[in-house]
């Protein structure tokens, strides 16, 4: 997959996922009594459940709520018309694109590769 491919998949997928999770400007407003569970692997080969370390990643999960969707998939499509291509746009792209759901492939399960 060349570059501008790979920032344009990049895109779509993000906006994809947008589409189907809950809309609107994330905030941090307590607790939930049930919850998915999300584990992080930590640099040192430890893994944390994310819902146990919400005052770390509360802020993360805000920042990249669904309303960033939109402008960040216009940045990666903007980049791919751009010659030469950014490397640093195409290393987000192919960031977002090895965890981002492929069409098709249910709601949260991660993609292998473009």
């Amino acid at each position: 997959m060349d570059d501008a491919t790979a920032l344009r998949a990049a895109a779509d997928r993000l906006e994809q996922l947008a589409a189907r999770t809950t809309s609107g400007d994330w905030r941090p407003a307590g607790l939930l009594a049930s919850r998915p569970e999300v584990v992080a692997h930590l640099p040192d080969g430890g893994t944390e459940h994310v819902a146990e370390a919400r005052a770390a990643s509360a802020a993360w999960i805000t920042a990249l709520s669904p309303a960033v969707a939109g402008p960040l998939a216009g940045v990666l499509r903007a980049a791919a018309e751009r010659d030469p291509v950014d490397p640093a746009a195409v290393a987000l792209a192919r960031a977002l694109l090895d965890r981002l759901p492929r069409p098709g492939h249910g709601r949260s399960s991660p993609s292998l590769g473009p």
